[in-house]
């Protein structure tokens, strides 16, 4: 039997002292990951989203309900029926909202996920196709902070063929998801298409060259800081979108690539804007302000004050409502 999948040590320091939810769907990742986890003597508890698209998803769901109880852990479970008209981004944004409000109700600091390296050139290639620059073309990263948790990502060094391997050896149970076998969706055609038959060729060069793009990325890096907690000022210049690309995701909201065009539309005009009507982005002469997004009826006083700082309307609502410090933006906006 061959040596199991390894999860780097740096990961594993972070989750060993943490409370961690693992995001679970019994497939070949998530499945992997979970045992090796509990090799590797990490302590966490587990969700699943129920899209109630396919008849196998119960059977998945009481499985892990089963796998839960067996390895007495705490299992979360929600069921949601989603539109057709972007299954795969509505059904992102339902899991992490699901994920979120669990890690937040529940105190959880690490959210992990089972990417693994296919699911890291996929993402590239997708992206590569809408047109991209470099960060975003990067996408996935072991280490991701977001407002009340960090997102952890263990496998990503780790080709998937790697985890299907490990579950046989052992002969563990997990589950296949025919729709990621055909091209309905685009990752699937991706995948059937191009980064699957791609990495089985050039698997060592195409990790490599991850590598060296990871080094050139960090020069790219937008300069964003949180002076207060849901309250975030992304500097302006070249890397200002990926930076408010940031900010939204510690808010919660995942941009889809129509939202990221628009963010750059309004930021290019001067002007705010509402993405997913949860977060707040204002336009300001060196910084953008990124906050929830809140309607308040605001005194005159504060209006006032608002208006001499030239804080984005936009987010006033926000800062008045949490009763925030002004005085933040004196030197700043």
């Amino acid at each position: 039997m061959k040596n199991s999948p390894e999860i780097p040590s740096k990961i594993l320091a972070l989750l060993r002292a943490g409370k961690n939810l693992l995001a679970f769907s019994h497939g070949v990742d998530s499945t992997a990951l979970f045992y090796l986890l509990d090799e590797a003597g990490v302590k966490f508890d587990l969700a699943i989203v129920d899209y109630n698209v396919r008849a196998q998803s119960k059977d998945e769901v009481a499985s892990a309900r089963h796998l839960a109880a067996k390895f007495n852990k705490q299992i979360y479970v929600k069921s949601v029926r989603l539109g057709t008209s972007n299954f795969e981004h509505e059904a992102r944004a339902a899991r992490y909202d699901f994920f979120s409000e669990i890690c937040r109700e529940q105190g959880y600091e690490n959210l992990i996920l089972a990417h693994q390296f296919d699911d890291k050139f996929e993402w590239f290639l997708m992206q590569l196709g809408r047109g991209a620059g470099l960060s975003e073309l990067l996408g996935m990263q072991e280490f991701e902070s977001r407002e009340d948790y960090v997102i952890a990502r263990p496998l990503l060094s780790v080709r998937k063929c790697e985890l299907e391997r490990f579950l046989r050896e052992r002969n563990l149970k997990y589950f296949t998801d025919e729709t990621n076998l055909t091209g309905r969706f685009k990752r699937g055609f991706i995948r059937a298409k191009f980064s699957e038959p791609f990495l089985n060729e050039y698997f060592g060069g195409v990790k490599k060259s991850f590598e060296f793009l990871a080094t050139d990325a960090l020069s790219l890096t937008p300069e964003i800081s949180n002076p207060a907690p849901r309250i975030y000022l992304v500097k302006r210049g070249a890397n200002e979108l990926r930076g408010v690309d940031l900010a939204c995701k510690r808010l919660g909201l995942v941009l889809s690539l129509a939202q990221r065009n628009e963010c750059a539309r309004c930021l290019e005009n001067g002007a705010g804007c509402v993405l997913g009507g949860k977060v707040a982005v204002g336009a300001g002469e060196n910084f953008i302000l990124v906050t929830p997004y809140i309607k308040a009826a605001m005194d005159k006083k504060f209006k006032e004050a608002c208006r001499t700082l030239k804080i984005p309307p936009i987010n006033r609502g926000f800062l008045f409502a949490v009763g925030a410090d002004l005085a933040l933006f004196e030197e700043l906006l």
